[in-house]
């Protein structure tokens, strides 16, 4: 037979309704008495109904994640930090990818919360920084969590890594292999994220005493494509640069193809540098060095801050890079 909340009310000794704030991480309930439920949950595996303990309060107990993003391994990964801290709590992730230049976007995700009334949304880059959504979320009242936000970080809660240190860190990495001439590839100008890292390009520049110059600096748009055509323009210079920054894996892919096709050896003649450390920088030949963004620990903890208090007060949590060196980059 079906374990129900009477069960464990029984089990554990106290009311249906202690049971039930429990279950919802309410709070104002005594360390102890949530214990003994906690207790009797698990030695009854007992698993609630998402369809009773809708109807018995205010919350669906289901998220959306808002994504435009052309990478399937950040996408991926988002969803898998997600779903990890869903689970802990029984609520269910809707994934629903929009299209940012899309007429309907706005009539798209109000309408996303008018049919499965969400608890709340995770909003990822560019929908993140989009004025009009965070403002429609706000005057309707719909709890949000912002991931990598460039601006109004007082807004609502968010999670980040700090993108201009990663990047300058990433162009220390080159100037101390004896780089002068690095070509940089940044992303579509929509994203917060592509001018964070462009600041530290040109940080890192600064401080070695190298101007910026704008010849070696490339817009792509965070895919395969753009990384490619962006390294064809770079490739075509004369000189050519001895190394290219790409704002991410997909756009460093694109420019090793470009590299192999011209006949370069990499890294003997040419480095190229990534950023964000998907499974794709490990995929192609060489190996991409690259910065590792934690999409799933970010993705973990936008979750997190989407399912605590609803008053809890606004909070920004930083997740830390790492610089990953690999064989695509070497000395001049």
């Amino acid at each position: 037979m079906r374990v129900t909340i009477k069960d464990v009310s029984r089990a554990s000794g106290v009311s249906i309704k202690t049971v039930s704030r429990v279950l919802n991480k309410e709070r104002y309930v005594g360390t102890e008495t949530r214990a003994r439920v906690e207790a009797a949950v698990a030695a009854l595996n007992f698993r609630p109904s998402m369809a009773a303990r809708s109807l018995a309060g205010k919350r669906s107990f289901q998220i959306a994640l808002i994504c435009d993003n052309p990478s399937p391994y950040y996408v991926y990964e988002m969803q898998s930090g997600i779903r990890d801290r869903c689970a802990l709590d029984g609520v269910r992730m809707i994934a629903q990818p929009y299209d940012r230049n899309s007429p309907t976007l706005l009539d798209d995700i109000e309408n996303l919360v008018e049919a499965t009334h969400v608890d709340g949304l995770i909003l990822t880059p560019p929908v993140s920084d989009y004025p009009a959504v965070l403002d429609l979320l706000a005057k309707r009242g719909v709890r949000f969590v912002r991931v990598s936000p460039g601006s109004a970080a007082e807004l609502a809660p968010s999670t980040f890594i700090d993108n201009e240190a990663a990047a300058a860190a990433m162009t220390a990495h080159l100037l101390g292999l004896g780089h002068r001439r690095i070509g940089f590839i940044a992303g579509h100008p929509s994203y917060a994220t592509s001018g964070q890292r462009m600041q530290g390009y040109a940080k890192a520049l600064g401080k070695a005493g190298i101007p910026l110059d704008p010849v070696l600096v490339r817009e792509g748009s965070y895919d395969f494509a753009s990384g490619a055509a962006a390294a064809e323009d770079l490739l075509a210079l004369d000189p050519p640069p001895t190394a290219i920054f790409a704002s991410s894996d997909d756009m460093a892919a694109g420019a090793l193809t470009v590299a192999h096709r011209r006949g370069l050896s990499v890294p003997g003649q040419l480095s190229v540098a990534g950023f964000d450390d998907t499974a794709l920088a490990g995929f192609v030949w060489p190996p991409l060095t690259t910065i590792r963004q934690p999409t799933r620990v970010m993705a973990y903890q936008a979750a997190d801050l989407l399912l605590g208090p609803a008053d809890a007060p606004v909070e920004r949590r930083e997740v830390a890079f790492e610089l990953v060196v690999r064989e695509s980059t070497g000395r001049v």
